[in-house]
């Protein structure tokens, strides 16, 4: 369960990770905590992959279009350059991030800051994706959320591919992608073999 944690006022930071399939709230949570932030008078400074361009090049936007202003950037190390003085991070498709993203948010919350770091936990193939599960073996606090699988109806943990593509990394929306369960995820590889057959 997570539990927020207050502002004190005292120079401590932690890493917070939000995680889990397509269209699931990952975004949608992430401008929340970062409002909530604001509220009660912290600074607030979001990044995001300067490729990720799907609805605006310089808002992070969720499915359900609520948004917030960002930072693009090309790389995890200039967040460090861009964070000072700055009580909150957010970190939006951390997915697409370098390796080094868990190093810099380990640094940012041994200095005092609180890191929000929003990303998918696994690529279309079912694997880990990027620097996500380095970050969720060293955050503080880890929420998973889930999307609804529409063919079962049970939560969906898995990013479903809907193209041929075989990249790892192909920006899309429901054009490209649907939240599954893991059977019906499965039933979709089986039945896409089957095709190819």
């Amino acid at each position: 369960m997570f539990l927020e944690p207050g502002f004190t006022g005292q120079r401590s930071g932690w890493i917070e990770v939000i995680c889990g399939s397509m269209f699931s709230g990952k975004t949608e949570e992430l401008i929340r905590r970062l409002k909530r932030a604001r509220i009660a008078n912290q600074t607030v400074q979001i990044f995001k992959p300067a490729k990720d361009k799907r609805y605006d090049e310089m808002r992070v936007v969720s499915h359900d279009e609520n948004s917030i202003d960002s930072l693009p950037i090309e790389n995890s190390r200039e967040i460090i350059v861009s964070a000072q003085n700055i009580n909150v991070i957010g970190i939006d498709e951390a997915q697409f991030f370098d390796e080094e993203l868990t190093e810099v948010c380990q640094k940012l919350a041994v200095s005092g800051t609180r890191v929000i770091v929003a990303g998918l936990d696994m690529d279309f193939r079912g694997r880990p994706f990027g620097p996500i599960p380095n970050l969720l073996a060293v955050a503080e606090y880890i929420t998973k959320v889930h999307a609804i699988c529409p063919h079962c109806g049970n939560l969906a943990t898995h990013s479903y591919r809907l193209s041929q593509e075989q990249d790892t990394v192909v920006l899309g929306e429901k054009d490209k992608y649907e939240p599954r369960c893991r059977v019906c995820y499965e039933m979709g590889h089986i039945l896409d073999l089957r095709i190819r057959l």
